[in-house]
């Protein structure tokens, strides 16, 4: 039997502002991408944004269908995109947030489980880390 430790580090901000540039920026693409969501169902509306090593962002936004669970988060939406574009490209670091049509969002929106296996087999394909930046 072998026993693994799995840590995981968060750094907590007090406001979007106190971000670095870079990061900010990413996040600002998040919030952009949530006009492209599709929620009719949840009214629950996510932008993703991904960086990719080259400093091109991809932006991508849930999409929803009446045959769930068909739809899609925007975290894939994102990195799936960009793996189709740049397909040889390492994923630096995605920014995720939300605004729900009937409620406000107090805490961040973290990676549902199937987009934190996505995240973690493209860490693994590219043998590399990918930072994320929750609203």
């Amino acid at each position: 039997m072998n026993i693994r430790k799995i840590q995981i580090q968060i750094e907590e901000y007090d406001d979007a502002g106190s971000l670095g540039k870079a990061d900010l920026s990413l996040l600002t693409h998040a919030q952009k991408a949530l006009s492209g969501s599709y929620a009719p169902y949840s009214e629950f509306h996510v932008g993703a944004a991904v960086l990719l090593e080259n400093g091109k962002i991809i932006q991508g936004s849930n999409q929803e269908n009446a045959a769930y669970p068909s739809g899609l988060c925007a975290e894939r939406v994102a990195i799936f995109h960009a793996q189709s574009i740049y397909p040889d490209v390492k994923v630096k670091a995605i920014a995720i947030t939300a605004a729900a049509e009937h409620f406000i969002t107090k805490s961040p929106v973290t990676p549902c489980g199937a987009c934190r296996q996505v995240i973690a087999e493209t860490e693994n394909r590219q043998n590399g880390k990918i930072r994320i930046i929750m609203k």
